[in-house]
């Protein structure tokens, strides 16, 4: 007995010998420098600049198919009060007929193609995206000029829209994640063009003309304010050819007078509570102000947020889980689900949390939330640094997953930066966060400030502002 274990000893070994489970440094420094050298050999983003000031950038992969999408520096942001949901309405008129094609033309053009044309509009940009068959692509780009440009904006056509918005803002309203994140804007914005909705309010929507369209048009869309982006089955140079051809005599945007300069929006520190005891379940966000895009400390607050991470209740797990955050969710059942986030926008954003919980345990979800938050700025472990790194790397090269999802980080990263980051350049500017990093950027945005709260819902036992204030520092001895 004794020979036969010592026989499986001696093969174990030869085994592990030859097929090591477990990698030496030599293996692991070879693994992470052959990630270096993928992300390195990634397809570069082309960019060029036409006469007309419009920006054609793209990614080919030499895939069988292909997005490509006009990027416009415009959206709600750029409204008044009187015209709020303006953007948002343009966006429905762009696919309703043009001068040369029909609504019906259009779609059953795209149809035909086995294309797919689709618009957003946020706060900040408009969007218009066709993802198509690469050999497709000088079609959809004629067709995505053709709505931008030549929209009939008929009378027919914007009255039917207006039932659709008016339907859409219904359905939007039954969105609790949508109510709270919308009165979270108008309370840490107040006042600004940040504070107002993207759908705009009823009255507005019941009053738009075709006139308040077509100026919206006229001084907000232009080639310096475009960008063409595509992924995929593209060529970068037949992509300009084709800017060049449908959008080189385009001119604008015409001013009646010369628009203020970019003011920034002033973040208040302050609370929203719509109490509704007749919804089953309390939503809240609770955020301070984050960075713009532009910041150098936006790297180091996506990894104190990716720190905080998210949980739901469906997903099972928690009690295992690295975040405590989530483990104390899961073993108290604080709440159902919550999730970090930091909304950027060009000089400010917003760094919070949302979470959906029983009305009875709200302000335990709140102090622990709270804790987590002080550890960041006063205690966060390298160890906790380095997993969270990893998670947001890999967080990040997921989302870049399809030509749809690179297009729209070419396209969003022209516009904020003007060039697009290299996912190398990327990741080291997320290795060189370190512990110190993230409790410097806790104590410049989080620490001591004044938090803005937002909750729907039966939120009777939220904790009032003042001792959620209060909760934002720690008196240590």
């Amino acid at each position: 007995m004794a020979t036969r274990l010592l026989r499986v000893g001696s093969s174990l070994r030869t085994f592990s010998d030859k097929t090591s489970l477990i990698k030496d440094r030599k293996q692991w420094r070879s693994t992470a420098a052959s990630l270096k050298q993928i992300l390195i050999n990634q397809p570069p983003t082309k960019t060029t600049i036409l006469d007309s000031g419009m920006r054609v950038a793209s990614e080919d992969s030499g895939a069988p198919t292909a997005t490509v999408g006009l990027w416009i520096d415009a959206g709600s942001r750029c409204e008044t009060d009187e015209t709020n949901g303006v953007a948002h309405f343009m966006e429905h008129m762009a696919f309703k007929g043009t001068a040369k094609r029909s609504q019906t033309d259009l779609e059953l053009e795209i149809e035909n193609m086995g294309a797919h044309l689709n618009a957003y509009t946020s706060r900040e940009q408009t969007v218009f995206y066709a993802k198509c068959l690469s050999q497709d692509v000088p079609k959809a780009i004629e067709i995505l000029s053709d709505i931008i440009q030549n929209s009939k904006l008929g009378e027919n056509e914007i009255e039917r829209e207006r039932g659709v918005i008016l339907r859409e803002m219904q359905e939007v309203e039954t969105n609790l994640q949508e109510v709270v994140f919308d009165h979270l804007h108008s309370t840490a914005f107040q006042g600004t063009p940040l504070g107002r909705t993207i759908l705009g309010p009823t009255e507005n929507i019941k009053s738009i003309t075709r006139k308040d369209l077509a100026y919206y048009v006229k001084t907000h869309y232009g080639p310096p304010r475009f960008v063409l982006a595509g992924a995929g089955g593209v060529d970068h140079n037949q992509l300009v050819e084709l800017a060049d051809k449908h959008f080189g005599k385009m001119t604008g945007p015409h001013y009646d007078e010369i628009p203020p300069v970019l003011v920034p929006c002033r973040y208040t520190g302050s609370e929203i509570r719509v109490r509704d005891d007749s919804i089953p379940l309390a939503h809240v966000a609770i955020a301070v102000e984050g960075a713009g895009w532009a910041s150098a400390d936006n790297i180091p607050l996506m990894v104190a947020n990716t720190l905080i991470g998210a949980w739901d209740r469906s997903q099972g797990g928690g009690t295992n889980n690295a975040s405590n955050l989530a483990r104390a969710s899961a073993e108290d059942g604080l709440c159902h689900n919550y999730q970090s986030f930091n909304t950027c926008y060009q000089e400010t954003g917003l760094w919070g949390i949302y979470f959906v919980s029983d009305p009875l345990v709200i302000d335990d979800m709140v102090w622990n939330i709270q804790q987590e938050w002080m550890k960041l700025c006063t205690s966060v472990t390298e160890k906790d640094v380095t997993r969270a790194k990893n998670i947001l790397k890999t967080n990040m090269l997921l989302q870049l997953d399809g030509t749809t999802a690179i297009c729209e980080d070419i396209g969003r990263q022209m516009l904020c930066y003007n060039r697009r980051i290299p996912l190398h350049e990327l990741e080291a500017r997320i290795d060189s966060v370190t512990a110190k990093t993230v409790q410097d950027v806790g104590m410049k945005y989080i620490y001591d400030h004044c938090p803005v709260v937002a909750g729907v819902g039966p939120v009777e036992n939220l904790p009032d502002y003042n001792t959620i204030r209060a909760g934002m520092y720690w008196i240590r001895v």
